[in-house]
């Protein structure tokens, strides 16, 4: 038994060494690999993954290294999210080498088609990803894209959407040879029923895009509308604007009938304040020194009066049965203009009247001319 076991560790070593005495010829190898289409389809698959993960390792390290230094995060949300495509891509160009060498006649005309449909199915989750990202960035920046805000987001994000999805069925049906010609006729035909059967509604649609675009008002802003409705915005969407009046009674409003409106924003302007005018009258013969002294201390005593600009005061008018003053102020928010004109007004009469300044009011001299039952011939 012994020697068994001994003649077979010497056979085995001389095996070994019988092997390493074989010269390495690498010719041989090129033509197993030029030959074998199944070590072929293997290679590139390998090669494929290799790549994915060269990339990914590019992406991972080398470009979050730059974007890092940045200081806003839609660079690395970006990054994130372009991770996943460009790997799988990367390993679906070496998957679809494979198959070619390694499938079926039957199959092998397809495989490129059905490669680029994958890819372009990979790149759409992306765009539509980044679309997304894209919205979400710019409405939180108001200021720079006053277009896009938290009403008019979902109407660009499904519109961007929608272009990521009819550009990807487009390459997908040029891969696969399809003439897009009908379908584009479709679309335009299906397109034209919807514009004539929504009419109003893309109107007012339309409209608010335009005043979001415009911004002849924002949400706090205090305005007059023609029919002289006024109130502060609520809410500016992409169908009506809503406006709540001083009688806390909201009001929505067509689009469409805003933009053909002539609008007065109390709110606009450089600042908040807002001038104010108030008139008053007095009758002939007053001192219109002490007229005037009168006003000035009562818009100078309102605490809803601006000290900055000042008040002033304004002889305007020779009325008819009055002298016409003007008290000219500033208030600084539009919704207190009903308060101010009711204190001054108040004030001015309480003045006026401890001062014995006379406010005229409207007179009539009645003239009868013949008593009624009275007639030539009576007695009297």
């Amino acid at each position: 038994m012994l020697a068994k076991t001994r003649a077979g560790k010497a056979t085995l070593d001389g095996n070994r060494e019988e092997l390493f005495a074989m010269d390495f010829d690498p010719n041989q190898y090129l033509e197993l690999v030029s030959t074998n289409r199944h070590v072929q389809a293997l290679l590139a698959i390998a090669a494929g993954l290799i790549g994915a993960f060269l990339a990914d390792l590019i992406i991972t390290r080398v470009v979050r290294g730059l974007t890092s230094r940045t200081r806003t995060e839609l660079d690395d949300q970006i990054l994130a999210a372009l991770h996943r495509p460009v790997f799988t891509t990367v390993a679906l160009i070496g998957l679809g080498i494979a198959l070619k060498l390694e499938a079926p006649e039957s199959i092998e005309l397809y495989t490129g088609d059905i490669t680029r449909t994958l890819i372009t199915l990979v790149w759409l989750g992306f765009f539509w990803k980044l679309s997304t990202i894209l919205i979400n960035w710019m409405v939180a920046d108001e200021r720079r894209f006053q277009l896009i805000q938290p009403a008019t987001a979902p109407l660009f994000s499904i519109t961007t959407k929608l272009v990521v999805l009819g550009v990807s069925a487009w390459f997908i049906l040029q891969t696969w040879e399809q003439d897009v010609t009908a379908w584009l006729a479709s679309a335009g035909i299906l397109g034209l029923a919807v514009g004539l059967a929504a009419q109003d509604t893309l109107g007012n649609l339309f409209a608010g895009v335009s005043i979001l675009a415009d911004v002849p008002y924002k949400v706090g802003d205090y305005i007059v509308l023609d029919d002289g409705s006024r109130g502060e915005v609520t809410r500016i969407g992409l169908r009506s604007t809503r406006i709540l009046t001083r009688d806390q009674i909201e009001v929505t409003i067509p689009n469409s009938i805003i933009a053909q409106s002539r609008i007065v924003n109390e709110s606009g302007g450089p600042s908040p304040q807002r001038r104010l005018r108030i008139p008053i009258g007095v009758a002939y013969g007053s001192d219109i020194d002490e007229v005037e002294r009168i006003l000035k201390r009562v818009a100078a005593e309102d605490p809803l009066i601006s000290r900055e600009p000042e008040p002033r005061i304004h002889f305007v008018n020779f009325g008819d049965s009055s002298l016409d003053f003007e008290i000219r102020c500033w208030m600084d928010d539009p919704e207190l203009r009903g308060r101010v004109v009711n204190s001054m007004n108040r004030a001015i009469y309480k003045n006026l009247n401890a001062a014995q300044i006379e406010i005229p009011f409207p007179k009539r001299d009645v003239y009868v001319k013949e008593w009624p039952g009275r007639g030539d011939g009576e007695g009297g």
